[in-house]
């Protein structure tokens, strides 16, 4: 296969940047570079992330250092039982002119934005929380009956808290799918905790400084996806996402009584555009077999539920997610 000259030579330029990048990100977010490598690569693929960790451990502050480092207007909705669909989307007011006349004015809505911060979102009640499938999907939303295009490029960055589940309302599977990746944000480890404290309780913090504009990132992105895709890691790609399907023929047996439903093609088409961000973050042309691997269990862990019997075992969807690819590697050996 011919190599692209322009493309090598666009992606060393990128991967530069995206050097640049995550440094500066680092210079506030201190360690936690899994972290800050997953939510990286969902916006490089022009998707949304879940953050899912317990308050503290610097969900907000990232969100905000990449709003900063990409170049991108960020707003924040804090997400509570009594938050409505117009709270979040606008809504339309009716003016007096001078003159006496009425009309109707929209007053546009955090959402419409480049980076929204949906803060604790299983807070708000299902009818607020599906105020933004439209947005997530299409980029835009109707109100009214008018069309009305969000920023370009547009991202959604929700934070969830684990533990803490009383007077929440779990996200259905329809918008749960609609997040390219599910980051989980645990503790730092000792020595990053130390770092941690040296860096942010002196008098000087390091501040984060704009890497990419808007129109760069979207050229980014468009790059992302002409980066080719090994036949090995396509078919790595399927042979996973059709294995944690129950009932599949690809799928264990043991999937039938340990799951009760598996991610869609939408799974598998994150994982394809995942793949290739994290190749390209880490400085190489095209995704191999690692990319799969590092990047299956921030792809399905959302998309997978497991059956009653399963958790009363105690097994968690990492772990089954694990299981399914040592199973796909012992059957490809």
């Amino acid at each position: 296969m011919a190599v692209d000259e322009n493309l090598v030579s666009e992606v060393e330029t990128l991967t530069r940047r995206l050097s640049q990048a995550k440094t500066s990100v680092e210079q506030r977010f201190v360690g936690q570079k899994a972290v800050v490598e997953q939510v990286l690569a969902a916006i490089l693929s022009g998707g949304h992330a879940l953050l899912v960790g317990q308050p503290g451990l610097g969900k907000t502050m990232l969100v905000d250092t990449l709003a900063t480092v990409l170049g991108l207007e960020t707003a924040r909705v804090q997400f509570t039982p009594d938050l409505m669909p117009a709270d979040i989307l606008g809504s339309e007011v009716l003016d007096v002119k001078p003159d006496g006349s009425r009309a109707f004015r929209f007053i546009e809505g955090p959402v419409f934005t480049q980076l929204l911060m949906a803060d604790e979102i299983n807070r708000a009640s299902p009818r607020t929380q599906s105020a933004l499938l439209q947005a997530m999907q299409e980029g835009e939303v109707t109100i009214s009956g008018e069309h009305r295009t969000l920023g370009r490029p547009f991202h959604v960055l929700a934070t969830q808290n684990p533990i803490e589940q009383e007077g929440t309302y779990p996200l259905p599977e329809a918008q749960l799918d609609r997040f390219l990746l599910q980051v989980d944000v645990d503790y730092p480890d000792r020595d990053t905790e130390r770092a941690i404290l040296l860096a942010t309780t002196g008098v000087e913090q390091g501040a984060a400084h704009a890497v990419f504009s808007p129109d760069e990132l979207i050229a980014a992105q468009a790059l992302i996806r002409r980066m080719p895709v090994g036949e090995t890691v396509l078919n790595a790609i399927l042979d996973l996402v059709r294995a944690a399907r129950p009932g599949a023929p690809e799928a264990p047996a043991w999937t039938a009584e340990t799951l009760v439903w598996g991610p869609g093609p939408r799974a598998a088409q994150s994982l394809m555009m995942v793949t290739r961000a994290r190749a390209a973050l880490q400085g190489r042309f095209a995704p191999t077999l690692d990319d799969v691997a590092a990047m299956a269990a921030p792809v399905l862990r959302h998309r997978i539920a497991l059956s009653f019997a399963a958790r009363a075992r105690g097994e968690t969807v990492d772990a089954v997610i694990a299981r399914l690819q040592g199973a796909r590697g012992q059957a490809a050996a």
